[in-house]
Parts: C-alpha cells; sequence; structure tokens
C-alpha cells in the first residue's frame, strides 16, 4: 500500500475508485466498505483510495473535550489497511481551517484534482466539509460537472453489522472484550515501552512487565485482569495482564503489567505489544499479599486453561 501524507505529495493513478472517513478500529463494519471499494477498483482495472483525516477531527474541533480515546493508532490503522489490500492511502491532515472548507471545494481539491477520482464509494451517512454540509446528495450534485459515478453503501448493509466505533469502545469501556474483539474482528491491543517497575511481582511468584503505552489517546480498557497474547522480539507468549492501580500494595497510578508465561527475558526499554483477549475478572484490593497471590494462582490457573483452548502459538 503506498501511503501520503498530504495532498502535495500524492500522486494520483488511473481510474481511481475512493472512499473518505476516519476508519477508527477498521472495524467489521468499515469493512463492508473496504470491501466494496476492493472489488469496484478490481472490475475497472484501477486502484482503491481511502482518504482519511489525522488528527480524528474530534479532537480539533473540540479541543476542550478530552474524553475521546481512540481504537487505533495512525500506525495500526496503517498496518490494518495494509494487510486489507487497500491501494493507496492518502492522510489529510486535519486542522480548523481544513474543517471550514465548503463541499465543492472539498470535492473538486481533494476528489477531483488531488485523487482524480472516477468513482466515489461512500456510506450512506457520512459528512463532510464546513459544518458538515457534504454528503451523499452532494457528491451526487456535482458528479456530472467533474465526471464521476457515486455508489452509495445503503444503510442496510452498514447497518446489518450492528456495529460502530462508539459500540466496541463501550464494550472496552465495560471491559466487555469478547464483544470489542467481536466487532473489530480482531484481539484489541496496544502497543507500549517495557520500563522499570516497583519489581513486587518477583517476590510473590510473579514477575512482571510495566508496559507505558505509546499513545496518550490510545483507549484503555476498563481496570482489571485479563487473559492476553504478548508479542516480543518477534515471537507471541500468553500472559495475563492487570490494568489498575494496584490497590493491595498502595499504588494508585494507572498502568498494565503483564505476567508472560515461559518467559523471563530482561526486556527492559524494549518496544512490545499486548492484544486482549478474555476479562478474567475487577481489581480489588485484598486484605494481604497471601489473598492477592492466592487470587493471582486462581487468574493463572484460569488462563492455562484458556491457553489450551486457545491453542499452541507459532
Amino acid at each position: 500500500m503506498e501511503v501520503y501524507h498530504s495532498l502535495e505529495s500524492y500522486q494520483a493513478g488511473s481510474k481511481a475508485v475512493a472512499t473518505l472517513g476516519t476508519f477508527d478500529g477498521v472495524h467489521i463494519g468499515h469493512r463492508k466498505i473496504l470491501s466494496r471499494l476492493k472489488a469496484a477498483a478490481q472490475a475497472i482495472g484501477g486502484e482503491s483510495v481511502l482518504i482519511t483525516f489525522h488528527p480524528h477531527p474530534r479532537l480539533v474541533l473540540f479541543p476542550e473535550n478530552n474524553s475521546l480515546r481512540l481504537l487505533q493508532t495512525l500506525d495500526e490503522k496503517i498496518r490494518l489497511l495494509d494487510e486489507y489490500g487497500i491501494d493507496k492511502l492518502l492522510i489529510v491532515p486535519f486542522t480548523r481551517e481544513f474543517s471550514r472548507t465548503p463541499p465543492k471545494v472539498f470535492i473538486q481539491e481533494i476528489l477531483v484534482d488531488a485523487v482524480q477520482v472516477d468513482r466515489i464509494i461512500i456510506g450512506y451517512d457520512h459528512r463532510f466539509g464546513k459544518n458538515r454540509e457534504g454528503g451523499i446528495e452532494k457528491l451526487r450534485e456535482f458528479a456530472e460537472q467533474f465526471h464521476y459515478e457515486v455508489e452509495e453503501i445503503p444503510a442496510q448493509a452498514i447497518d446489518d453489522a450492528n456495529v460502530s466505533s462508539t459500540k466496541i469502545r463501550n464494550a472496552l469501556q465495560e471491559g466487555d472484550i469478547i464483544t470489542a474483539n467481536r466487532y473489530l474482528g480482531y484481539a484489541y491491543g496496544f502497543s507500549g515501552t517495557v520500563v522499570h517497575g516497583e519489581k513486587l511481582g518477583r517476590k510473590i511468584g510473579y514477575p512482571t512487565a510495566n508496559i507505558q503505552i505509546d499513545d496518550p489517546l490510545k483507549l484503555c480498557p476498563a481496570i482489571g485482569v485479563y487473559f492476553v497474547r504478548f508479542f516480543v522480539r518477534g515471537k507471541a507468549y500468553y500472559g495475563m495482564m492487570n490494568i489498575g492501580t494496584k490497590p493491595t500494595v498502595g499504588t494508585f497510578g494507572l498502568g498494565a503489567e503483564v505476567y508472560v508465561f515461559d518467559f523471563d527475558d530482561d526486556i527492559y526499554d524494549e518496544v512490545v505489544r499486548v492484544e486482549i483477549l478474555e476479562y478474567l475478572r475487577e481489581e480489588k484490593k485484598f486484605d494481604s499479599l497471601e489473598a492477592l497471590v492466592k487470587a493471582i494462582d486462581g487468574d493463572r490457573d484460569r488462563s492455562l486453561k484458556l491457553i489450551r483452548e486457545y491453542g499452541a502459538l507459532d
């Protein structure tokens, strides 16, 4: 996949079939649009083009609202779209000035002049341009003038998936990993750097990798204990992760720490990735370290059972 980070750098091909949107999560609903995008491009011997925006428009337009957390970093989005087989990705820098672009100017300067679009495929409810005045009706209004075709993904095709980025965020914040992963079509995860912690885990028989999540805008799931896959140095392991404040030992800063099965290497300052598979239990304060260890023993036993269910890792 060719990736372009500005309109000025974009190199148009022939017979471009394009869609546009934020596509946070690239979930199963998004993939209905992407599947149609790819099929339409292949049918005319053209190229599939996805136009997205960075930063997320809500972060630019409503900076005082800091509640929005994203399902993906930009790098994660690029990786998924590449795996999905999109030919070109155009990442348009989103600014307040850009948000004031009238729909006709948006269509002419981006879709027509830069991308040289042959066909536009768009979800029934997508909005763009100044005050979100642009949509399927504006695209159709200027189709004859600018010599492109418009194809609408109907409401039923998307609604049948019964999914949205907001639903996925809500599921994650409730600890409903199974639902979130089903909507995403893959295991939700994050990358981060292994940092030094208090090393209490070693004293109780469960050494953990303390992870500093790389992107502060990445959505962190509900506080609790999870069964996970852990990726380091190109290899995957199973593990169990605590997201929380470690109240039993008097530590109250939110953090993520992973106990990795069959692994004891020094990986401080290395970048790792965690994929969250199942929720095990809520975090709670125990009366003693002995009670904490007993609970972790239970997490281990349940995780070992899940490892047998999920199967061996390559």
